[in-house]
């Protein structure tokens, strides 16, 4: 039975699915794109998942709704100085060694000043988490439509080139989620696996377009080297020792060389 296997820390999660066919990843892909460039950002399923708060603007009940300039407010640098803290010990020790203390204290706060922005160390993680997906998301998804008229290949490597820069360059966010996911129960799993499935999605129909134009072997797999791609990607903040920019692209490009040119001497 084919498995279709979504977005993981160090593993990949599996659900049967009765077959894989390209009419469904359309479908998908097209919801993906929809909730995005309408502004909805509650995810392909919003049924699926409903977020505790907004990624934009989180309130505690009886506050004011004060306008643009909130964004730019002390609480809310604070709030963010909160979760880019918790996001950094999530990623260094996992989520449950860490303390709404020891987040407090990376982020020079007092302890209980956290309670004024989140009701709990399971709340900061669910932002946390969703942050970290959807900046890789986007990033992978940007790269690839403002390439405009290119191979498939090439739209391939801009993806591998985003999501490597967004994993090793400029998100804690993404590699606390690409870390501790896997150590999380099943509660806390739950409400991540649409946008999770999402992106997964948006990765295939990235390689079935690019099989249908003869650029991969049509005896190509979609799944299984979606699989290989990503959990490679994904591995490297394991052992990368990021330098500059110019060793994320190196990378970027190594990878992509494997991927279509493979380890045949030409």
């Amino acid at each position: 039975m084919l498995c279709r296997i979504c977005f993981e820390s160090d593993h990949w999660l599996r659900e049967s699915a009765a077959q894989y066919v390209d009419t469904e990843l359309v479908i998908a892909m097209k919801t993906a794109r929809s909730f995005s460039r309408s502004g909805d950002r509650s995810g392909p399923s919003s049924a699926a998942r409903q977020p505790k708060s907004s990624l934009t603007s989180r309130r505690r009940k009886g506050e004011p709704d004060k306008g643009p300039t909130a964004a730019t407010s002390k609480s809310e640098r604070s709030r963010d100085l909160i979760l880019h803290s918790a996001a950094q010990l999530f990623r260094r020790q996992g989520f449950s060694a860490t303390t709404l203390r020891q987040i407090a204290a990376r982020a020079k706060i007092k302890a209980g000043s956290i309670y004024y922005h989140f009701d709990s160390k399971e709340e900061i993680l669910d932002e946390v988490l969703d942050r970290g997906l959807r900046h890789v998301f986007e990033t992978v998804r940007n790269a690839v439509e403002r390439a405009g008229k290119v191979s498939h290949r090439r739209r391939i490597g801009l993806a591998i080139e985003a999501h490597l820069v967004a994993l090793l360059e400029t998100s804690d966010f993404t590699s606390a989620n690409i870390r501790i996911y896997g150590q999380l129960p099943e509660q806390l799993k739950k409400p991540h696996r649409p946008l999770r499935r999402a992106y997964a999605e948006y990765w295939d129909q990235l390689f079935i377009n690019a099989r249908r134009a003869g650029e991969i072997r049509a005896d190509m797999e979609v799944v299984p080297l979606r699989m290989f791609v990503i959990g490679a990607l994904n591995w490297t903040i394991e052992w990368f020792r990021l330098e500059n920019r110019d060793a994320v692209l190196e990378l970027a490009h190594r990878t992509e060389l494997l991927i279509f040119e493979g380890v045949r001497q030409p």
